[in-house]
């Protein structure tokens, strides 16, 4: 997929797994088990898949995934398995090595978000991207660093203090245009300051769709996550965003569902839905 200037594809980095529940909030399990796979623990099949973008100067990444700096404990707990995939290999199988990315947009930094942003190299965590910028908003930058009782076991600075330490953190503020044909929609439902890529040539564009959209299921307004520190705001959002994906027919690329990569959102008497999937190669 080409959108302006750039060369548009996707790497899935691991599957995971986390409760249904906590995924789709009140929304009864009756309801949404009819759209997801659960296993015995009532966790849901989920994935972490990144946009990678590559421009004549630039290869940008959307978010790295949980990466793999896990704990067994922790591993079994989210039901974590990079066994079939790997950011690193993913990217080799495209001809990129990790030290031609220039550009990391961190939409939010929860841990299966940007735990690919660092490894471990004979003990000691290391920038998987040694030579990229890494891309966040000013408020989850504040929250990350400071974060709520809430929220704390969801940020874990392992994945950034390096970077800041390194001088690789970037901080941005609001939705300016960030590069050519490359904006945010900055949603603050789920956390604080996440910022959502809008990739737009004019006539085609693909948003990221981060958590506020974390799945397909996830289109309709009122199936928002308990995760979110505030579901009437990302309720609102969602209100707000929906008319222009579909009035101006926008992609929008799923981060954590398994089965559907990217699709057209669709409209109907009973609210917005997800229409036939978009192939992201």
């Amino acid at each position: 997929m080409q959108i302006g200037p750039y060369k548009i594809s996707e790497i899935v980095t691991s599957e995971f797994a986390l409760d249904g529940g906590a995924m789709f909030g009140v929304v009864p399990k009756t309801l949404w088990s009819r759209q997801v796979r659960v296993d015995e623990s009532n966790r849901i099949d989920m994935v972490t898949r990144t946009l990678l973008l590559e421009s004549v100067d630039r290869k940008i990444l959307v978010d790295t995934g949980n990466g793999d700096k896990w704990a067994d404990k922790l591993k079994h707990i989210y039901r974590i398995d990079w066994s079939k995939f790997s950011l690193v290999e993913g990217l080799r199988s495209k001809g990129i090595t990790p030290e031609e990315i220039t550009d990391v947009i961190c939409t939010h930094l929860h841990f299966d978000h940007v735990g690919g942003n660092t490894r471990i190299v004979d003990g000691k965590i290391v920038p998987t991207f040694p030579n990229a910028t890494h891309w966040i908003q000013q408020a989850n930058w504040n929250l990350a660093n400071s974060p709520t009782e809430k929220d704390q076991a969801s940020y874990l600075s392992e994945n950034w203090r390096v970077l800041a330490e390194n001088g690789m953190m970037k901080i941005l503020k609001g939705d300016r245009e960030f590069l050519e044909g490359i904006r945010f929609e900055i949603v603050n439902g789920h956390t604080t300051g996440q910022q959502l890529p809008v990739v737009s040539d004019g006539t085609t564009a693909l948003m990221y769709g981060g958590d506020l959209f974390p799945m397909k299921p996830h289109i309709p307004v009122p199936w928002v996550m308990a995760y979110d520190i505030n579901p009437m705001t990302s309720i609102a959002e969602k209100k707000r965003i929906l008319p222009k994906m579909v009035d101006e027919e926008w992609i929008l690329f799923f981060e954590h569902d398994p089965d559907t990569p990217a699709c057209r959102v669709i409209r109907t008497e009973k609210g917005y839905f997800g229409g036939e999937a978009v192939v992201i190669e």
